[in-house]
């Protein structure tokens, strides 16, 4: 019985781990609201190694159309800027020697639907990891099995990790659903 509860606990968090990163790669995605997280993948040069931009400032959403980077010393503010521009966040910096100003632009029809099959391609790969969880766990219940535990005990396992992998499935398309709402909402 206790190979069957490590095979759950296992499963249970590989699928809340998917479910995880699936949150992590939704948060970035920028839906025409002021996001802190949209900036989280910038990396900055400072003293000679990349770090991320909320290491060398204060990141700060005033309002639902701005981003407000303030650089915690000012000789950063000139590589701050250079690090946006070079990013894959798509906005330009406005630089007025004290504070960066992102404005977030309205999205067009077509970025809106580009951005929800992007979270639609996200969502199904958390699915197939969350498969693959379920189908890992059911072979380890299997060869429990064959090694000696009982029967009854295996089927009732893969019961509940049915049951797990319909919870997590049932999350993934609450996420989805909710993030294609805020993207298409004007």
């Amino acid at each position: 019985m206790a190979v069957i509860n490590t095979v759950i606990e296992r499963a249970e968090e590989k699928m809340l781990h998917s479910v995880t990163y699936l949150e992590d790669a939704l948060v970035r995605i920028r839906a025409g609201k002021a996001n802190v997280h949209i900036l989280d993948g910038v990396k900055v040069d400072s003293y000679g190694s990349l770090v991320p931009l909320s290491n060398v400032a204060t990141i700060s959403t005033p309002d639902a159309k701005t981003i407000t980077v303030l650089p915690w010393e000012k000789s950063m503010l000139q590589l701050i800027e250079k690090a946006l521009m070079d990013s894959n966040v798509g906005i330009t910096p406005e630089n007025n020697g004290e504070v960066i100003r992102l404005g977030i632009p309205p999205l067009t029809e077509e970025r809106r639907k580009t951005l929800v099959k992007q979270t639609r391609t996200d969502a199904e790969n958390a699915k197939i990891g969350i498969r693959n969880v379920r189908r890992d766990a059911n072979d380890g219940i299997r060869k429990a099995v064959k090694e000696g535990t009982p029967e009854d005990d295996g089927k009732e396992t893969e019961g509940a990790i049915q049951k797990l992998h319909d919870k997590y499935l049932k999350k993934v398309d609450e996420l989805i659903a909710a993030k294609e709402k805020e993207i298409m909402t004007v």
